[in-house]
């Protein structure tokens, strides 16, 4: 009832609908924006203005204000009356617009409370929610409601089409039962869809957190990285300049000498002149006696320059070594220092305990007594079958990886030709050529030595080129980031081939045994 009193004091006195836009003239009344606009022109052209409620006059024409107050108190209402001011639904027979409550799809008209309880009460008589298509609410073809749904064919159907039809016999129910069973099962659905929303959600922040983690870690590296070279790159101008300074040394300290013995070898090749010059003189006398005397009378012409030649090369000589070795010590110190601040900072990962698993091996194949060596045996093990051994000559090992990142080192120094690599749990163990071989097939992973080097996966062998033996091989293995590699492993760690797949089972290490073939898992 209150709800009534309240429509009626929130309807406009000219269209008797809610207010739209709701303005106020000057004398307090208030009316929809369209409506007192219609009115005032109709009034112009009568030559006066009034309000259509209260007869106020106005000599010119108004100018009506907007009343947000009232609006918002209208759009309130609004809301708490879907039914009637969503759908604007009338009663077909109120001479003033009435709010309908129910629509009837055999009589095609809406009806209010008062002329409702004077409708038909026969069950042909489908009574709705108001709807102002209730033609849409009926079968197409028969023209009856629609009171039943066919889970069969997924079509709401009437009484006609289910018992004569082609829904003629099928699992039928009425609209409000199948509304009801179908809105459960959509709510169970919205549950789990909710539930994998959230999954993925949290799958999300994780993943964004992670990546967060990652780009400051990678800065930290980065800023690491830069401080160090910069630090390395001075080390190597302080080095630089400490034999520049070493050279300029030792070439002070043998232009010296040489400037020295220079100006003797000038003073003796002046007193040689002299000498030569008297001795030149002294020839062109002829007389016996007077040629005697005056070579007596001389000091000699007989001359021996020391030999300091010989001992500036030696110091030059010296010099040059001392250069050499100032160099590389230093050298030696600064790579000293570059590998330990390498090795602070980037940590090499533990091995894994790798050991071999004898249920996997060929009966051709010796497993050593550690589990760490393989090798081949023209005897026959005689070891019993199995679903995990292998009819060739390969070996897995006892410990799988499904996560995490994995680092093992194999020594492959005696055998000339090898194949160590990677396998996943449902490699094949029968014999089918080359197929079931690691790197031969798209479970595996491998590098395979037979004269040359190969990188090997999915029967797709990429050769590498070597000016080296490779005698340890290491293997790196990150599980989630898809990525496995392999090292040769000697004085200096030298990348050799790195594939990059998404991992989707168990990966173990595997080796493919040669005639006269020993390998070693090292600790």
């Amino acid at each position: 009832m209150a709800s009534a009193e309240l429509r009626d004091e929130l309807n406009c006195s000219i269209c008797l609908s809610l207010y739209t836009d709701p303005v106020s003239l000057r004398c307090g009344h208030n009316f929809c924006r369209s409506c007192i606009v219609s009115v005032l022109d109709a009034q112009e052209a009568a030559g006066g203005y009034s309000c259509p409620d209260c007869r106020a006059e106005y000599p010119e024409r108004p100018a009506p204000e907007k009343n947000r107050k009232l609006r918002n108190i209208v759009e309130r209402f609004s809301s708490t009356q879907p039914g009637m001011e969503e759908t604007r639904i009338f009663c077909t027979y109120c001479d003033s617009p009435a709010p309908a409550v129910r629509t009837c799809l055999q009589c095609e008209a809406s009806f209010c409370g008062k002329h409702l309880s004077r409708h038909s009460k026969s069950p042909e008589h489908t009574l709705v929610d108001p709807t102002v298509t209730p033609e849409e609410r009926k079968c197409s073809t028969h023209k009856e409601a629609l009171k039943y749904y066919c889970p069969i064919d997924t079509a709401c159907i009437c009484v006609s089409c289910w018992v004569v039809e082609d829904h003629k016999g099928h699992d039928c129910a009425l609209l409000d039962v199948a509304f009801q069973k179908e809105k459960a099962k959509l709510e169970n659905i919205m549950e789990i869809l909710s539930s994998e929303q959230e999954d993925i959600e949290k799958r999300v922040h994780n993943l964004q957190d992670h990546r967060k983690d990652e780009k400051m870690r990678s800065t930290a590296i980065t800023k690491r990285v830069h401080y160090s070279f910069k630090d390395l790159r001075d080390q190597l101008s302080v080095l630089e300049r400490k034999v520049l300074c070493e050279i300029s040394r030792q070439e002070n300290q043998v232009l010296l000498p040489i400037s020295n013995l220079i100006q003797e070898l000038e003073k003796e090749r002046y007193e040689l002149a002299i000498k030569i010059h008297q001795a030149e003189e002294l020839c062109k006398v002829h007389d016996p006696l007077t040629f005697l005397s005056e070579l007596n009378r001389s000091d000699g012409f007989s001359h021996r320059t020391p030999d300091v030649i010989g001992e500036v090369k030696d110091i030059g000589t010296q010099n040059h070594m001392s250069v050499s070795q100032v160099l590389h010590q230093g050298l030696a110190r600064f790579s000293d220092d570059m590998f330990m601040r390498i090795k602070r900072q980037f940590p090499v990962m533990e091995k894994s305990d790798i050991l071999l698993d004898v249920d996997t091996a060929h009966n051709n194949i010796i497993i050593s007594q550690d589990l760490r060596s393989a090798s081949h045996t023209a005897t026959s093990q005689n070891r019993p079958d199995g679903p995990k051994r292998f009819k060739t000559r390969q070996v897995l090992s006892s410990r799988s990886f499904s996560s995490g990142k994995h680092y093992w080192e194999v020594d492959v120094s005696q055998p000339s030709s090898w194949m160590i690599g990677v396998a996943g749990e449902s490699l094949e163990r029968e014999v089918k050529q080359k197929f079931t071989y690691i790197g031969f097939n798209e479970k595996s992973w491998a590098i395979v030595c037979e004269k040359n080097l190969f990188a090997s996966h999915n029967n797709i062998h990429n050769q590498m080129l070597l000016d080296y033996p490779v005698r340890v091989v290491g293997i790196y293995l990150d599980y989630e980031a898809g990525r496995l590699s392999f090292y040769r492993v000697c004085d200096s760690i030298r990348h050799l081939q790195t594939f990059t797949a998404s991992f989707s089972e168990p990966l173990y290490a595997a080796l493919h045994v040669y005639d006269n073939c020993v390998m070693k898992i090292l600790k």
